[in-house]
C-alpha cells in the first residue's frame, strides 16, 4: 500500500509520532482491543521487556500464522529465537560477520555510492530512493555474500516483494498476515533455492566472502547447517537493507523539514553520526517488536496471561519525556541519545553497525556532491505501508551543484 500526502496536510511521517504520543498518554501499558495485543509504551518498561527473554519470548511461532516456505527461514533467523538456540547461532554468525568485516566495507560503500550518484550526475531532479537509498544496501549485501554482479537485481526484486506491504492494511490482523504470507511465499521459495545453490557452490569452491566465512565458522565443533545460513541471509537482507533504505529517506525528509539542519551538517560533517542517531530515534524504521509472554506476569499495573502477544513500542519509548529532554523536538546534536530503535539486550540489532555506516557515508557523499538538496513537492512523496516499515517508497529531490 502506498499513500500520498497532499500539500497543506501534515506528512505521514509527522502524523505517526502524534499517534504514538496519544498511545503513551494512556499509561505505560495498554491493551489494544482491535488487534488483541498488549502494548508497552514507555522507555523503562520497553527496555525491561527486551532484556528479559525468559519472560518475554521472541519465538512467536505459536501465536502467528505459519507457512511452510517461511519455516525454512526460521532455522537461521535468530531474531525469532530464545536462548540457548539464539546464543548458538549468533555466536557462530558473529565469527564470520565481525565488526572488522563491517568496518572494512567502508571503501566499498563509498565506491558503490559514487557509482550510483554518477548515474544521476546530469540530472537536477531524481528519486533519491530509486537512485541511492534502495540499491546501495542491496548491492553491498550481495557483494558481501559473493553474489555475482549480474545477479544483484534478484536481491532487489526479492526485497521489493518481501517489504512492499501491498497485501496489508495499516492495522493488519492475523487473517491479513496469513494472506500476505501466502502471497509472498513463491518469492521466499525462489530466494531459498537460490541461496542454497550459492552455499553449496561455495562449499565446493570457497572464496573470500561472507558465505565462505559462514561455512567455515565453528564453535565447540558445531557449524552452521546450510538452511541456517539461508535463514541468516534472509535476516541480513532485512537488517542490512531495508533499515538503511528507510533511514536514508527518513533523514533527508527530516532534515528538509527542519530548516538549518542540512546546512549545519554540511558545515561540520563530524556531526553526521549524531544526526543519524537522532533520525533513528525520531522515526524508527520498525517501531514495534513482538514478544510472547511465557508466564502470567504483572506489567504496568496490568495482569498479562501466559501466551499473550505483547508489542514493545519503540516509537513511543523513543519519545518518552521521562528519558529524553524535549522528546518531541528534533535535535541533530542530541547527546546522549539512548534510543531503542535497534532494540536492547541479547537481540540488539545485528545489522546496526552496517546500517549506521552506510547512512553516514551516503549522507556525507550527498553533501559532497550537491551544494543543495531539497524536496520540491511533498505531494510527490510516496510512503511505505507503516504496518510494515516507517519510511518513504519514492522521494523526488532537487539538487544544486557547486
Amino acid at each position: 500500500m502506498t499513500s500520498r500526502q497532499p500539500t497543506g496536510e501534515r506528512l505521514l511521517l509527522e502524523e505517526l509520532p502524534d499517534r504514538w504520543r496519544g498511545l503513551r498518554e494512556a499509561g505505560p501499558v495498554r491493551y489494544d482491543e482491535k488487534q488483541g495485543v498488549w502494548q508497552v509504551l514507555d522507555h523503562e518498561t520497553v527496555a525491561t521487556v527486551l532484556a528479559d527473554p525468559a519472560t518475554y519470548s521472541s519465538d512467536l511461532s505459536s501465536l502467528t500464522p505459519t507457512q511452510s516456505d517461511f519455516e525454512t527461514f526460521r532455522q537461521g533467523n535468530f531474531v525469532g529465537m530464545d536462548p540457548p538456540e539464539h546464543r548458538k547461532l549468533r555466536t557462530l554468525v558473529s565469527q564470520a560477520f565481525t565488526p572488522r568485516v563491517v568496518q572494512g566495507l567502508g571503501p566499498r560503500i563509498e565506491a558503490v555510492s559514487a557509482r550510483l550518484l554518477d548515474e544521476v550526475a546530469d540530472r537536477d531532479r531524481f528519486d533519491l530512493v530509486d537512485a541511492l537509498a534502495y540499491p546501495l544496501p542491496i548491492i553491498v549485501i550481495a557483494e558481501l555474500l559473493g553474489i555475482p554482479a549480474e545477479e544483484h537485481r534478484l536481491f532487489q526484486e526479492w526485497a521489493s516483494v518481501l517489504f512492499g506491504g501491498d497485501q496489508l492494511g495499516e492495522a493488519p490482523d492475523m487473517a491479513d498476515l496469513e494472506r500476505a504470507l501466502e502471497a509472498i511465499a513463491p518469492t521466499v521459495r525462489e530466494m531459498n533455492d537460490y541461496m542454497l545453490d550459492h552455499i553449496r557452490a561455495r562449499r565446493a569452491h570457497p572464496g573470500d566472502d561472507l558465505t565462505s566465512r559462514l561455512i567455515a565458522a565453528e564453535v565447540d565443533g558445531v557449524r552452521l547447517a546450510d538452511q541456517e545460513m539461508v535463514g541468516f541471509v534472509a535476516l541480513l537482507l532485512v537488517a542490512g537493507h531495508i533499515t538503511t533504505t528507510a533511514l536514508l529517506g527518513n533523514a533527508v525528509v527530516t532534515f528538509d523539514r527542519h530548516p538549518g539542519t542540512d546546512a549545519a551538517l554540511r558545515a561540520d560533517p563530524d556531526r553526521i553520526p549524531a544526526a543519524v542517531e537522532e533520525v533513528l530515534r525520531w522515526l524508527p524504521p520498525f517501531p514495534e517488536l513482538g514478544r510472547r509472554v511465557t508466564r502470567p506476569v504483572t506489567l504496568g499495573g496490568h495482569d498479562l496471561p501466559a501466551d499473550a502477544l505483547l508489542m514493545a513500542h519503540l516509537g513511543a519509548a523513543n519519545r518518552d519525556p521521562a528519558r529524553f529532554d524535549t522528546p518531541d523536538a528534533f535535535d541533530a546534536t542530541r547527546n546522549p541519545n539512548p534510543h531503542l530503535t535497534f532494540g536492547h539486550g541479547i537481540h540488539f540489532c545485528f545489522g546496526a553497525p552496517l546500517a549506521r555506516l552506510e547512512a553516514r557515508i551516503a549522507l556525507r557523499m550527498l553533501h559532497e556532491r550537491f551544494r543543495t538538496l531539497v524536496i520540491p513537492s511533498y505531494e510527490d512523496i510516496a510512503y511505505q505501508n507503516p504496518a510494515v516499515i516507517i519510511g518513504v517508497r519514492h522521494l523526488p529531490v532537487e539538487v544544486g551543484r557547486p
